[in-house]
């Protein structure tokens, strides 16, 4: 099976006999193995498996523990994410155990699947048989063990700590382990069961919660927040608070001590580059460019001209010829003549030519003036540029039928243009008109004009705001709250539009029984003109306010240079878009102030992430109520020797805060002394590994004929015993 990983293979397997145990401390964040009697672990990895991919070839390969990330973009890891065995301290995941237990026992320097060494492995307090069962079922049928035994990690950390004095024979053994915590009381140097107890809270929660607290702070860099990232700034930062309260208002007051305990993460980061002015050589060098690019411009442009020129006065020359032509012609034979060339009448070919000079004066850039002189002499009437227009239907072919929709057509658009054309005259006179009272005005009173043209220009504007602001808002309609803002489409509506949307609803539900009749009768039909939009008066008013408003606007600009119009009133489109501000250092700092004492809190309050069970403290004192043997004596013996071990008991001032904890629920003047293991993270492997090499371990495993005569009876029978490390 392909591996890959950054741990090397030991090469010295051989050189231990089969009767050397193998140590192996399984537990839910780190897997470690070793041999009996050394005093460090061989092979040490995350009890975690991934399967991806590779791109190239399709081969899955076996990801154990940590990996080269360099190495993941060679993979597809989309479908195959990291899986652990575990699931609250308790192995049921046997097919990724066996991938585990490959890599250990390959890693270790074993050769093939045959592993001839009797196996010390440590399992939770109280492993459900099940899982015992299982795992003795792997070790014996896949891999060939000669004999096995279990033992609690916690109990053989307890037992390591107490051959080095640190210690008693009785006392209280908290583990705040990966995803759970467990509370051990040892009386004569044997853990009783009946009294420990188990909360489901770890360091995966105070990692979960932080990555949690983090990517809600900075979710423009939760891509930089991994897990593994987020574990190391765990264990290097976070601490736990002797008063939360206090700690808490410590920070929210922003003291000195609070800025002191602050800590802060920088991402990478490269600042943008500096725009050095450009020199005199590169302006006059992009200037030259400039120029040659439009000197180019304006030849093919001239060019372009010239070209158009001689088409139009060739175009030119052709209808005059034309119509020499038509001159010798008859005029019954004309129609015949000009079947070949696309014309009607003589008068078309003539209304042509007016055209075709009008362009070739305007392409030659003619003025205007000299155009309409020749336009008002040369244009004909519209009887004859439309002859077809006052001939009946009947008295025309097909062909002239369509050449006679097709002069009504360019009849209507004529006339529509010199209305238009009119229209703006008349308006161009009626507002020059209007400059020369306002003039007037001024001129006869200044300060009283530019008054009255500020006021009128205020009340207009604060019209034409409430205008808009009525469309956007809904105007004085709520929505249950007193909250003008955010409300729904039908709060938007004008009169004129919620009239229309009523009608359509009634419409619509006014016949929600039985058949559909609409559209039957011709009365149904003006439902659609009554929800015409020409007939919402309101939508055109905006217009007219917000052009003398501009008006308004231009008019103060002339006569006020002090006056500054509202960008958003009077001219829309001239606001400026909001800048962006640039990407500075602080933008790619993580600071940790309240997280690092708010996360590790959770280990005696796990309420705050939906755990409703006890804390650290509380645990100890519900382990002393359910021990079968009361006393008080006792349970000062034990309270006087409290030990913690597993690694989350590394966090600065947790002793403290545990002692202050359980010294509210003990009686007054109970003698409380917490311990903390040598190694918090080594000390089990290294106790089971010492007891592994005493003479006396093999009376205390079961052997695999034990098992393949008795079957799974042995395995829950199976107690191991302390007494003697």
């Amino acid at each position: 099976m392909p591996f890959i990983s950054k741990i090397q293979r030991q090469s010295d397997y051989r050189r231990f006999p089969s009767s050397t145990p193998i140590v192996i401390d399984n537990g839910a964040s780190y897997f470690r193995i070793g041999w009996a009697g050394e005093a460090e672990p061989r092979v040490i990895f995350r009890n975690i498996v991934q399967r991806p991919r590779h791109k190239a070839t399709g081969e899955t390969v076996t990801i154990v523990g940590d990996h080269d990330p360099a190495l993941l973009k060679y993979f597809d890891c989309t479908r195959s994410g990291p899986r652990s065995a575990f699931d609250n301290n308790v192995v049921f995941q046997f097919e990724i155990m066996e991938y585990i237990l490959d890599f250990a026992f390959d890693r270790l320097g074993a050769n093939g699947s045959q592993i001839d060494h009797p196996i010390l492995i440590t399992e939770c307090v109280c492993n459900p048989f099940h899982s015992r069962s299982k795992m003795a079922e792997l070790l014996f049928e896949t891999y060939g063990v000669p004999s096995i035994a279990y033992g609690v990690d916690a109990a053989f950390s307890y037992k390591y700590n107490q051959q080095h004095g640190v210690c008693d024979k009785d006392g209280l053994a908290i583990c705040p382990g990966f995803t759970t915590t467990h509370v051990i009381p040892f009386i004569d140097g044997e853990p009783d069961y009946k009294g420990s107890c188990r909360t489901n809270i770890g360091g995966y929660h105070i990692t979960d919660y932080m990555k949690q607290l983090l990517s809600l702070k900075y979710p423009h860099h939760m891509a930089r927040l991994t897990w593994e990232k987020v574990e190391d700034l765990k264990m290097e930062h976070c601490y736990i608070a002797p008063d939360y309260v206090s700690e808490a208002r410590l920070f929210q007051r922003g003291a000195k001590e609070a800025e002191d305990k602050t800590r802060m993460w920088q991402l990478p980061w490269v600042p943008p580059p500096t725009e050095e002015p450009p020199s005199e050589e590169e302006i006059a060098r992009k200037a030259a460019i400039k120029e040659k690019q439009g000197q180019r411009l304006r030849e093919m442009a001239e060019a372009k001209r010239s070209s158009r020129i001689n088409e139009l006065e060739n175009e030119s020359h052709g209808l005059e010829f034309l119509l020499k032509q038509l001159e010798q012609v008859e005029e019954p034979d004309i129609p015949s003549f000009l079947s070949a060339t696309g014309y009607v009448s003589k008068k078309e070919v003539e209304s042509a030519l007016v055209k075709v000079r009008q362009s070739l004066l305007k392409t030659k850039g003619e003025p205007k003036g000299e155009q309409a002189e020749l336009d008002e002499k040369t244009d004909p009437a519209g009887s004859e540029r439309f002859p077809l227009l006052n001939i009946p239907d009947n008295m025309l072919t097909s062909e002239q039928l369509k050449e006679k929709k097709r002069q009504l057509f360019l009849k209507t658009t004529s006339e529509g243009r010199q209305r238009a054309k009119q229209k703006r005259h008349e308006e161009e006179l009626e507002r020059e008109k209007r400059n020369q009272q306002d003039e007037k005005k001024r001129l006869e009173n200044p300060e009283v004009y530019l008054e009255q043209l500020h006021a009128k220009y205020k009340d207009l504007s604060e019209k034409v705001e409430q205008r808009k602001r009525l469309k956007t808002n809904g105007g004085g309609h709520t929505n249950g709250n007193n909250f003008s803002g955010n409300v729904g489409r039908g709060e938007r509506l004008n009169a004129a539009q919620r009239e229309r949307m009523r009608l359509l609803t009634t419409a619509a539900f006014d016949r929600g029984k039985g058949e559909d009749t609409f559209g039957a009768k011709d009365e149904d039909w003006q439902l659609y003109k009554l929800m015409s939009k020409d007939n919402d008066d309101d939508d055109e008013g905006p217009d007219v306010d917000e052009a003398e408003l501009a008006r308004l606007s231009s008019r103060l600009k002339e006569v006020d240079p002090t006056f500054v119009p509202k960008p958003d009133i009077a001219n829309p489109q001239s606001a400026e878009a909001p800048k962006f501000r640039p990407l500075t250092q602080e933008d790619f700092q993580i600071v940790f102030g309240v997280e690092r004492f708010r996360c590790p809190e959770v280990l005696f309050c796990p309420n705050w992430i939906g755990i409703d069970q006890a804390g650290l403290d509380e645990m100890a004192g519900v382990s002393l109520r359910r021990l079968p043997t009361k006393g008080q004596e006792l349970e000062e013996r034990l309270t006087s020797s409290i030990f913690m071990t597993g690694g989350s008991s590394l966090f600065p001032g947790m002793s403290e805060r545990l002692e202050a904890g359980i010294r509210m629920i003990r009686p007054c003047g109970s003698p409380i002394r917490i311990v903390k293991a040598l190694d918090p993270i080594l000390d089990a492997w290294r106790g089971a590994s010492a007891y592994a090499a005493a003479s006396h371990f093999p009376t205390q495993t079961f052997s695999k004929e034990d098992y393949y005569e008795k079957g799974e009876d042995c395995v829950r029978r199976y107690q191991f015993r302390y007494y003697t490390l």
